[in-house]
């Protein structure tokens, strides 16, 4: 069975969802709106600039819910999902996502952004599998510490390999198809078969014209 792997952020997504993670604990009154605001653009310039520290983020994308049970943030990322994330999911991702199901692949979404923010979306995009940065939980509730390898540019690659290793079924990274629209993406998208470029950030873009990738897009 063919994999089908898609990045989230940028590219199912006209958004980036950690980002508007802190848009919204913003919008609740839960953290400083300045100060917040502020540190949330420089970590999300920092990732698309490609040097991101992603254990730093995920405490700063987590730290000011620490305090509350995994249970109650339920309800807030339900609120979250409703007000910030459906608006930006893209009709032509989601009629992608369909093309390759009826084509029998297996559709899976890798991200960086961590498993509490993508499990509900990739719930809400109906594929098969996620594979994100997982947290560490304590007691019931995140400590803000990345659980095993980061699904972060190389870390994806070596993720999704040991997720083929675990699976009954056949999958082959080299036959795959990888769609992102991020640099940070590279490693994986040299390892598929078929990779695209979808809405490209500019260094990727570039790369993807030098190496005659297929560039498309889902706006």
């Amino acid at each position: 069975m063919r994999l089908a792997i898609f990045d989230l952020d940028n590219t199912l997504l006209g958004g980036d969802s950690d980002h508007a993670w802190g848009e919204y604990l913003i919008s609740k009154g839960i953290v400083d709106a300045s100060s917040h605001a502020s540190s949330n653009d420089q970590f999300y310039q920092q990732y698309t600039d490609g040097n991101l520290d992603i254990n730093e983020y995920v405490r700063f994308t987590l730290g000011p819910v620490l305090d509350k049970p995994i249970a109650e943030l339920a309800g807030l990322h339900n609120e979250f999902m409703q007000s910030f994330v459906r608006p930006i999911i893209l009709p032509k991702a989601q009629d992608l996502i369909a093309q390759h199901k009826n084509e029998g692949h297996f559709c899976l979404i890798m991200s960086a952004t961590n498993s509490f923010i993508t499990q509900p979306i990739a719930e809400a995009l109906a594929v098969d599998g996620l594979l994100a940065t997982d947290l560490v939980i304590n007691e019931g509730r995140y400590t803000g510490e990345i659980a095993g390898i980061p699904c972060f540019q190389e870390g994806k690659v070596n993720k999704l390999k040991h997720w083929i290793e675990l699976q009954n079924e056949i999958y082959i990274l080299e036959e795959s198809v990888f769609y992102s629209d991020s640099i940070n993406d590279l490693p994986l998208l040299k390892a598929v078969a078929i990779p695209f470029a979808v809405d490209p950030d500019q260094q990727l873009e570039e790369y993807a014209k030098q190496n005659s990738w297929k560039i498309i897009s889902l706006r």
